[in-house]
């Protein structure tokens, strides 16, 4: 089974809200939301490919990240690793380059949109650490 490494941004604005973005219909899990980020290439460590997707698809720079929760995950036609970060500090305004939609939204908010199966722990992981502060 193919395995892709992804590196996933949880995007905190100063409001602390979270940025999330829809995945195109002709995606994989297209049409669901999903917390910003792409393939880790080869070369790269999960940080500097969250860096560099979040500058591609997002026009913004991240200033201040740290790890959140390592997901593996098997749907029926891949494995995925999603190496996921909360980014608490970024320049730029973030905007859908490739013309995906984006919302910012509150922490409990999460729960109200469809995401793939394989990002529920980074939900969870986002609530629980609202909760401790």
């Amino acid at each position: 089974m193919k395995r892709v490494e992804v590196a996933a941004g949880v995007i905190y604005n100063p409001e602390g809200q979270i940025l999330i973005a829809k995945r195109a219909a002709n995606q994989h899990q297209g049409g669901l939301w999903e917390f910003p980020g792409g393939k880790i290439e080869a070369d790269e460590s999960a940080q500097q490919a969250l860096a560099r997707e979040l500058h591609e698809e997002l026009a913004i720079d991240v200033k201040a990240s740290e790890p959140l929760i390592r997901i593996e995950h098997e749907y029926s036609d891949k494995s995925v690793v999603l190496d996921v970060w909360c980014v608490t500090a970024f320049s730029g305004e973030a905007r859908g380059v490739e013309g995906q939609p984006l919302e910012w939204v509150s922490p409990k908010e999460l729960q109200n949109y469809d995401f793939p199966a394989a990002n529920e722990p980074i939900i969870e992981a986002v609530l629980t650490r609202e909760a401790r502060g």
